[in-house]
């Protein structure tokens, strides 16, 4: 997904057939989007390539940026809206980072990371109050800045082969402090 952008346009690429999900049904999602945003949105449905042209306030431009990132990585666009909301954040972990080309390693981690029937994944949801995708060579989170904080590094934990019980005693152990953290980035 590279992403390049000068002068309020923007562009980014994602996999093709996440193209329908951020359109949606007649192009409801894409106006959502568009409005949200204040963008026009330029889809190339052959190539997967997506233009956000600026129309209004460009932090909100920006922000549809990782909106659109967030659909092309997996998330449904009502989760990925959240990152309109302020201290919302989206983090991408590429997996072919941890394991040599052709490896079946990237397999590994996404089943480590997903667990059987997805515990994993909704413990860490849960624990940390953030939204997981895994997609193609990727994990993904979108929460808070302190949430995200905490679930990257339970993911990264899987990631590098700690059981997923050592990650549950992680997440709990830091319950409090998070909660705690997230109070003061609130208030403080």
């Amino acid at each position: 997904m590279n992403e390049t952008g000068t002068g309020g346009i923007w562009e980014v690429k994602i996999p093709k057939d996440r193209l329908a999900v951020l359109i949606g049904t007649n192009g409801d999602t894409k106006r959502e989007i568009e409005s949200l945003g204040e963008v026009v949105l330029e889809i190339d449905s052959r190539e997967g390539d997506i233009t956000v042209m600026q129309r209004g306030d460009p932090l909100k431009a920006n922000l549809t940026l990782s909106v659109v990132q967030a659909i092309g990585r997996g998330f449904n666009p009502q989760k990925a809206a959240l990152l309109y909301e302020e201290n919302f954040l989206l983090v991408v972990i590429s997996l072919r980072e941890f394991a040599r080309p052709g490896s079946h390693r990237i397999s590994e981690i996404k089943g480590r990371v997903i667990g059987t029937g997805g515990k994993t994944r909704r413990v860490i949801e849960e624990l940390t109050t953030t939204s997981i995708s895994v997609y193609g060579d990727t994990v993904s989170i979108i929460g808070d800045y302190v949430s995200v904080e905490y679930a990257r590094e339970a993911l990264m934990m899987l990631i590098n082969g700690s059981r997923q019980r050592t990650v549950y005693t992680y997440l709990e152990k830091n319950a409090k402090n998070l909660r705690f953290r997230r109070i003061e980035e609130t208030f403080g």
